[in-house]
């Protein structure tokens, strides 16, 4: 089986609260997130074990490629990286962003209404773990705080 156990931060993402979440160059993570962003409700996102949202830019072209009208951000990510084969990321792994960011995946996000807007018959579903494994996006808990800039390497550890 081919693995990829490194890839590169393409986008980083933050809003006010929403989506879509706007790109910006660096960003500070800290144990809350990142700084500047802020979640909607935190009932669902937000909080120490879903402080970063990750997903994958080869996903985000598949489903573009389906002709789902969805950009990085859309989808209310943090972290959109390339490189990595996403299906094998799973709970309790750790990732190195940059030299000293480390996260350590807790979970998969799972879609909601909001989102509708940037699937095809607002059918967010498509990015489910439980309907279509592997395309999901992922939420992550903060081990080491510090800034990643675009470009970075992200490495599985």
């Amino acid at each position: 089986m081919t693995t990829a156990s490194s890839g590169q931060i393409i986008q980083i993402n933050i809003s006010d609260g929403g989506t879509p979440k706007r790109p910006i160059s660096k960003a500070q993570i800290t144990s809350d997130g990142l700084i500047g962003d802020r979640q909607r409700n935190l009932k669902y996102h937000g909080g120490p074990d879903r402080a970063v949202c990750l997903w994958s830019a080869d996903i985000i072209q598949t489903l573009q490629n389906e002709g789902h009208p969805i950009e990085p951000g859309s989808a209310g990510e943090n972290i959109t990286v390339a490189g990595i084969v996403w299906e094998q990321l799973v709970p309790n792994t750790q990732l190195q962003l940059g030299d000293t960011v480390r996260l350590m995946i807790t979970d998969y996000a799972a879609p909601c209404r909001h989102i509708g807007r940037y699937f095809n018959d607002r059918c967010y579903s498509r990015i489910s773990q439980k309907h279509n494994p592997g395309t999901s996006r992922l939420y992550a808990r903060v081990l080491s705080s510090g800034i990643v800039h675009v470009g970075n390497s992200i490495q599985v550890v």
